[in-house]
This record gives structure tokens, sequence and C-alpha cells, in this order.
């Protein structure tokens, strides 16, 4: 199971994601340049505390993201307030990675439509609501995934 983040824009938000990562035992990715400095000095800054501690991987793009996880045989999730199936409805596996779009703009539209509709996931919220805050979305959707698993034991 993996978590992946789309060009993430917010430190704090990054931060409280690394640290679900870490204690979950489950690696992040971020996919495309961030729009905060990921150097140690800088996340140390930002209280990023458990960064040293996450299994961190970079991906310059989608394309590169997308081909490396379909070669090892994963599944990719669009986590999307579009998303026509509701998180709860789909069985969740171990190779499954779960990516979140930026803060802002959510997952640009290229990758919403080359991407197979019953693997873009929503979390329900009413609709005068424009968004759940990213770091909250991902913990919802991280522990329903791990709570399938069962049978894991987080390191």
């Amino acid at each position: 199971m993996e978590i992946a983040l789309f060009r993430p824009e917010i430190p704090p938000n990054t931060g409280n994601i690394a640290r679900l990562c870490v204690n979950a035992g489950v690696p992040l990715s971020i996919v495309g340049e961030p729009a905060f400095d990921l150097s140690e000095k800088a996340v140390r800054r930002a209280g990023l505390d458990y960064w040293k501690d996450l299994e961190l991987h970079r991906y310059p793009d989608w394309d590169w993201f997308q081909k490396e996880k379909e070669t090892q045989g994963k599944r990719i999730f669009l986590v999307s307030k579009f998303g026509k199936k509701v998180y709860w409805d789909v069985s969740f596996s171990s190779k499954d990675v779960f990516l979140f779009g930026r803060e802002t703009s959510g997952l640009p539209e290229e990758i919403h439509k080359g991407h197979p509709s019953d693997q873009i996931i929503s979390i329900p919220m009413a609709e005068s609501s424009r968004s759940i805050n990213l770091s909250n979305a991902v913990a919802i959707i991280l522990y329903e995934a791990l709570r399938q698993e069962k049978t894991r034991t987080i390191p």
C-alpha cells in the first residue's frame, strides 16, 4: 500500500501525511515538483519531524509514476471529488496506491481522462462543500484500506 501526492502545495499538509505514512508503515510518493522545498533543512523548519523515518519516493511526472507502478503490478486509485465510486464500496489490496491531487486544484483533467473510472474514488461530503483537508482525506482512505487488510501488522 502506498500514498502518493501530486505536486503538493502546503508543507504542513505534507508533514501530516508523512507522519500518517510513517505511523501506518506505508511509503509516500511525491509526483512532480512540490510547491515548497523538500531539503532536510526546509522540512525540519516546517515541522516535518517524521521526515527522517519516512520511506519517500520521488517521480518527475505522472507518466513516469504511472509506468513504474503498473510495471510493479500495482493498482492506482485517484482520490477525487469527481469519482463516481465511494471509497467504502471498493475492495482494496496491499498493492494499491492512492493518488491525491493538489490542495487548490486537485488532479489535472488529463490524469482523470486516461484512468479507469472504477479506480477514481471519492469521499462523500455535503454538496455545498468544496473539499476535505488533504491530510484528513488521506487518513480516511489509508485507514479504511488498512482496516480491510486486517492481517497487516504495522511495523
